[in-house]
């Protein structure tokens, strides 16, 4: 089974505000757009339950995504 074969399951974190629909958007363009691997998410929702946090600060701080991607990431959030 390949990493484009897991399914993330996820509930939106109060810190992000934004509906749960929204949200499933921002995983999908973390995915579709960025190439996010759902390995890479799954780290990051791992690492999240532990020290709750915006996800894209936790992609990139444990090194999942690049600072331009980060930029790209808060882009898209400002737009949805």
């Amino acid at each position: 089974m390949g990493n484009q074969d897991m399914t993330i399951h996820t509930q939106p974190g109060g810190e992000l505000q934004m509906s749960p629909s929204t949200y499933s958007r921002l995983i999908n363009f973390l995915r579709e757009d960025l190439s996010i691997s759902a390995a890479s998410l799954a780290v990051a929702l791992r690492h999240r339950e532990q020290d709750p946090g915006p996800l894209p600060m936790i992609l990139w701080q444990y090194g999942l995504i690049t600072l331009e991607q980060l930029e790209q990431i808060y882009d898209w959030m400002d737009a949805a």
